[in-house]
């Protein structure tokens, strides 16, 4: 059985949407450990262009907030029931744009609920990342390479 990661970490407020360390990790997990890694980012481009193909979901936040909080509720569920249902483990990178927006704080507490092994590195100084985190969070890393000896470590052989 494959184990399966979920990439939590900041969307809507990080550069590129945060898609840069998710790429980055999904490809490692799949050659290194023979893992498979759901992409929030990914998935999310995914629903929208077949869900809502003629549709501008940040546009709608300003213009349509009915639809924007619809949308966003699907969004919401996709991702809570993908955490509940079908991951092993959680990697969350937290930075600045986690901490600005609301999500990745969502995710970890489903994690948590559902006692989900949820692995964070860290993307700003401990004493900015807030107890509600720490408190979900089951060992914290300082950057990708620990985690990734970590995760190596763990479930090689």
């Amino acid at each position: 059985m494959k184990l399966n990661a979920y990439l939590s970490g900041g969307m809507e407020y990080a550069q590129n949407n945060g898609a840069d360390w998710r790429i980055e990790m999904e490809t490692w997990l799949k050659k290194d450990l023979s893992h498979t890694a759901f992409n929030p980012v990914k998935a999310s481009e995914q629903f929208l262009k077949t869900q809502y193909p003629r549709i501008d979901f940040r546009e709608t936040k300003l213009n349509d907030l009915g639809q924007h909080r619809r949308i966003a509720a699907e969004i919401v569920r996709l991702d809570s029931q993908e955490i509940i249902l079908r991951s092993d483990y959680i990697i969350c990178y937290y930075d600045e744009s986690a901490q600005r927006g609301a999500g990745t704080k969502g995710e970890l507490t489903v994690a948590a609920l559902f006692a989900k092994p949820v692995y964070l590195v860290k993307g700003m100084p401990i004493v900015d990342i807030p107890s509600w985190v720490i408190g979900c969070m089951t060992e914290m890393f300082d950057d990708f390479e620990t985690l990734r000896r970590f995760l190596q470590d763990k479930f090689s052989g």
